[in-house]
């Protein structure tokens, strides 16, 4: 009895090694397939010059704490407002769609940005606030089904505008994206790991359980 319980878990146990023996190289080929997909799939909508960049009426910056875990100013969030300031100020955008996380009662990025924003120069009446872009797909599909843009700028660093430009010319938004500064590789390798993976979200949210945002509502008319 107790030799046929040993033979029955080893035998199981060499299942399930050759399990994750084929698991392991289908998981890498998923992983470098999305990644591969977003990173080189609209590459001809980004923008790292200004003097190139098309004159849009509205840029949608996308939001990110101002501050990180160790209490730390967030670089990533003022390259991203100098970016935003620099379109406005050069007249390539008139109003800048603010979108981020709303959803805890002492945690308000699109406020925290708007007032920065605001610091650097930016008029506030060119500011529009989206409260509920918890995440880059809710922030770019509502710029269009909220707010009415059909083609306007994407800002944010050069990673994560791929990833937005992927959802949006997949959603038929004919978005583009200027490129905010980047941090050196050593402050941002947790971001860069954690945006292979994020990646790899994005095809299940666009292509297995057709994602979409978490709150819709009434429309918000920009301008003229």
């Amino acid at each position: 009895m107790m030799k046929t319980k040993i033979l029955n878990y080893f035998s199981k146990r060499r299942i399930h090694l050759r399990i994750i023996k084929w698991l392991i190289p289908v998981l890498f080929i998923i992983v470098l397939i999305s990644n591969l997909l977003v990173k080189f799939s609209y590459n001809e909508y980004l923008y790292s010059n200004i003097d190139s960049l098309p004159e849009l009426k509205a840029g949608l910056l996308l939001g990110t704490s101002k501050y990180i875990k160790n209490g730390q100013l967030n670089p990533y969030y003022f390259y991203r407002l100098e970016a935003a300031k620099a379109l406005y100020k050069s007249g390539k955008i008139k109003y800048i769609i603010v979108s981020g996380d709303n959803r805890k009662i002492n945690y308000n990025e699109p406020v925290q940005m708007r007032d920065d924003l605001i610091s650097l120069g930016v008029a506030p009446e060119a500011i529009i606030l989206d409260y509920a872009g918890f995440r880059t797909l809710d922030s770019v599909i509502r710029a269009r089904e909220i707010f009415g843009q059909d083609n306007f700028v994407i800002i944010s660093q050069e990673f994560h505008n791929q990833r937005a430009l992927y959802i949006a010319r997949q959603k038929g938004i004919h978005a583009i994206a200027y490129n905010a500064r980047d941090v050196n590789f050593k402050m941002g390798l947790k971001v860069q790991i954690r945006e292979v993976f994020a990646r790899v979200k994005l095809m299940i949210d666009l292509f297995i359980i057709n994602k979409q945002p978490k709150f819709l509502g009434e429309k918000i008319n920009i301008g003229n």
